[in-house]
């Protein structure tokens, strides 16, 4: 699929996004100028989704989505298997540290998140499953490169780009090595607003059938600074839970 199409097939996505962020009913024209796309592939776009049932017009020439769009994501989110297995042991392991936890897995040089279950409390890390992090400046991203063979982590060391994603964020390659050996024999991965200046973030692995994915606590750096070890501890204990879940259910 060539670079024209591809973005073709993300046209009524894109659409879907300027609606997120406006929060409001939006003329062709405005949804045109921020998705920076031209009037008149927007005008087949906003055709395409009215004929389908997933936005109408209200007064004036303004649109704005049906709840088709919500009805459909519901019924897929019912059916999704990480989900299904894996949701109710997050929120309570979410209930039980009153922070942020979230399930993510690699996608190329990044970390998808899948499951972002948001802390109650009024200041909390706050992001939305289908995100994308840096491997070498997020805790699940972490994750994934200790999972790496040596070779592996080799070979993608000598290609990846270790930017500076905050002031704190690891560059330098004999210090991110350092760090994910540390994290490697105690079990769990430490960023310390390495991604997002003030937040603090501790994942593991989780390894369900052949997939490896990663489960993350953050929070306010200010608010979680001193607890690594218990919040660690907590972390392994539901996972290797969670682990031992999995298996049996396989053996079954």
């Amino acid at each position: 699929m060539n670079g024209e199409s591809s973005r073709s097939s993300l046209r009524a996505l894109e659409v879907f996004e300027a609606f997120r962020e406006a929060r409001r009913p939006l003329s062709l024209s405005e949804v045109a100028r921020m998705t920076d796309m031209p009037v008149s592939t927007c005008h087949g776009v906003f055709k395409a989704l009215e004929q389908r049932g997933f936005l109408y017009f209200g007064a004036g020439r303004d649109a704005y989505p049906t709840r088709r769009l919500w009805d459909l994501a519901q019924a897929i989110n019912a059916h999704d298997p990480v989900a299904l297995r894996l949701e109710p042991a997050l929120a309570q392991l979410r209930h039980e540290v009153d922070e942020t936890v979230i399930l993510g897995v690699r996608h190329g040089d990044t970390v998808l998140y899948l499951l972002v279950l948001e802390s109650a409390q009024a200041i909390r890390y706050s992001s939305q499953a289908g995100e994308h992090k840096p491997l070498h400046s997020s805790a699940i991203g972490k994750v994934m490169l200790g999972a790496m063979s040596p070779s592996e982590f080799d070979a993608w060391l000598r290609s990846a780009d270790l930017r500076k994603v905050t002031e704190r964020t690891l560059v330098s390659a004999p210090r991110l090595k350092a760090d994910l050996a540390a994290a490697r024999a105690r079990g769990y991965y430490v960023t310390l607003g390495e991604n997002v200046s003030d937040v603090m973030a501790v994942a593991a692995p989780l390894t369900m059938g052949t997939t490896t994915f990663g489960v993350a606590i953050a929070g306010p750096l200010q608010r979680l600074a001193g607890k690594e070890a218990a919040l660690g501890k907590r972390l392994l204990r539901a996972l290797k839970a969670l682990e031992a879940a999995g298996r049996a259910d396989a053996a079954r």
